[in-house]
């Protein structure tokens, strides 16, 4: 699986949003309860306070993303945030995934489409889940790196609404067109407008 860098188009080319659409709820929260296990998750929310109450005014998810990471994996050693990441979609996978999205995934494989994931979310946390479907790339939330430990702060915009778009320019081409895209929030639509099949809220089958 590729990371990022420039593709052709000679075959088709689908994007998959990740959380919501191939999976049935958002994996980065998921993760962070998981990791920081029930003590260490209710003592990150008692932290992360100020900015949840400040959410609904302004409904800005990059930084509150922002505060969560800094709050849950600010100085963690890169390799056992990813170790973690590992664990984690391994545990989880059987009731994570959604059947309808998985069997649209596999049937874009069969016509040999570029299977792509683009994510909000950061790439170190889903890529386990990206390479078990066998992602050609994955597109996402970058986390800043410093010593191999996470500085708590963004490498990258987050992947999200125009971003998606700009991400999948940099690396198919100013001129790409999608045979489909896949989504389920406002954060997916330019996206879509980019696409011949616009799948909008089309997968809801639960594990």
């Amino acid at each position: 699986m590729e990371t990022e860098h420039a593709f052709d188009q000679s075959r088709p080319v689908v994007a998959f949003d990740f959380d919501g659409t191939i999976t049935i709820q958002d994996s980065y929260t998921a993760f962070l309860r998981w990791s920081a296990g029930p003590a260490g998750y209710l003592a990150g929310l008692v932290r992360l306070a100020p900015d949840l109450i400040l959410y609904p005014l302004d409904r800005d998810r990059g930084r509150l993303k922002a505060a969560a990471t800094r709050t849950f994996l600010e100085g963690k050693r890169v390799e056992d945030v990813a170790d973690d990441a590992e664990r984690f979609a391994d545990e989880v996978w059987s009731r994570f995934v959604r059947p309808d999205a998985l069997a649209a995934w596999r049937g874009w494989g069969e016509r040999d489409a570029v299977r792509v994931i683009v994510t909000a979310s950061p790439t170190l946390t889903v890529r386990p889940f990206a390479e078990r479907l066998g992602a050609d790339l994955l597109l996402g939330t970058e986390l800043e790196i410093a010593n191999r430990r996470l500085t708590g702060a963004f490498a990258t915009p987050n992947c999200r609404g125009r971003e998606k778009v700009a991400r999948l320019r940099a690396a198919f081409g100013p001129a790409i067109r999608l045979a489909a895209a896949y989504g389920d929030t406002s954060g997916d639509t330019e996206m879509l407008l980019i696409a011949d099949h616009k799948g909008w809220r089309e997968f809801n089958e639960t594990p």
